[in-house]
């Protein structure tokens, strides 16, 4: 069992994640056919989390080879249960592979102290050296001369005006957003599917953002629209769903020019515990090229859990304090 706790409001839910021995896990896979809906389209509902430790780019050690070796998986899944016994320091993201093979646990936040190993689910050790799978190298395209102006002339802004009012945080700061799809892992990384016969609906445990899908064949809303979360459309590609969304607004803070930017999901039921997703981004002021990432979702038997925010609603306004009790510390030092 493994706490999977929301970082914002302090609450810790208890989210059980079934350790399932080879045999058993080969024997239900062997056994396992897709089950379908009334309607006749595969069923994708439930509650599927995304704990993989599988890296979004290859690392370089494995920059020749696409897929773990059996070696490799039974030497992580012995380095993962390590971490996790340590309770040391928090991984987020990819920070469980290089500790797992470095042995090196590099701290979250050394700057203010970072939570432990308890606020993150189980993770999972799954078969790529890469989400990323388009590229073929498992590396994001080239970043656009337009996308890295931005990012220094935001990182600039973020110096000079750090927290003028709340508009200079970030979204996930000011619990907005954190983006859809939200594809960070093992930590808030569970999604809900449910389905009726015209429509889709998402539920992201991270901020507790719903997508709400159409699959009828109806246009996108009109280009004057922009949407933080994009305005999505789907249909069925046989057993696939395919998810198309556009619309993006340039204030939803993904890169520059975000209202260009076209993602098309698919996902495919490939197990009884294993649900596919595969995301391709077409991010013309982001990269050079179009990328395709690739995860593995493992069935949940639990609920996702309320998320809230602000750790009851004072961290805004100790920002904002914060800095102005800086403002009044500088401007006193330059009078004298």
């Amino acid at each position: 069992m493994n706490f999977n706790a929301n970082k914002c409001c302090l609450i810790i839910g208890l989210a059980v994640f079934t350790s399932l021995s080879s045999a058993s896990v080969q024997a239900q896979e062997a056994a396992w056919q897709l089950s379908r809906t009334i309607d006749g389209h595969p069923d994708l509902q439930g509650v599927w989390a995304n704990n993989t430790i599988t890296p979004i780019e290859r690392p370089e050690q494995f920059s020749d080879r696409e897929f773990l070796t059996a070696e490799d998986i039974e030497f992580l899944q012995r380095r993962v249960t390590e971490i996790a016994n340590e309770d040391g320091d928090a991984l987020f993201g990819d920070g469980v592979l290089s500790a797992a093979v470095s042995g090196a646990t590099e701290s979250y936040d050394p700057t203010t102290g970072n939570y432990d190993q308890s606020w993150l689910a189980n993770r999972s050790v799954h078969k790529r050296t890469s989400q990323i799978i388009d590229p073929p190298d498992g590396k994001y395209p080239p970043r656009t001369e337009q996308s890295v102006a931005w990012g220094n002339a935001m990182a600039q802004r973020r110096r000079d005006h750090p927290a003028d009012s709340w508009l200079d945080r970030p979204l996930g700061e000011r619990c907005l957003s954190f983006g859809a799809p939200y594809l960070g892992s093992g930590y808030n990384s569970y999604w809900q599917i449910v389905q009726a016969m015209d429509h889709v609906v998402i539920v992201q445990e991270m901020a507790h953002d719903a997508r709400i899908i159409p699959l009828q064949e109806k246009p996108h809303v009109a280009d004057v629209i922009k949407l933080w979360h994009g305005d999505s459309r789907g249909y069925w590609e046989g057993d696939t769903l395919v998810i198309e969304t556009t619309n993006y607004s340039d204030q939803s803070g993904y890169g520059p020019d975000a209202s260009a930017k076209i993602n098309v999901e698919r996902l495919t039921r490939i197990g009884a515990n294993e649900l596919q997703y595969e995301i391709t981004s077409h991010d013309p002021g982001t990269f050079a090229g179009p990328y395709t990432r690739q995860i593995i979702f493992d069935h949940s038997p639990d609920p996702i859990f309320e998320y809230a925010c602000h750790e009851g609603n004072y961290g805004m306004t100790n920002i904002l304090s914060g800095h102005r009790a800086q403002e009044r510390l500088e401007s006193a030092t330059v009078g004298n």
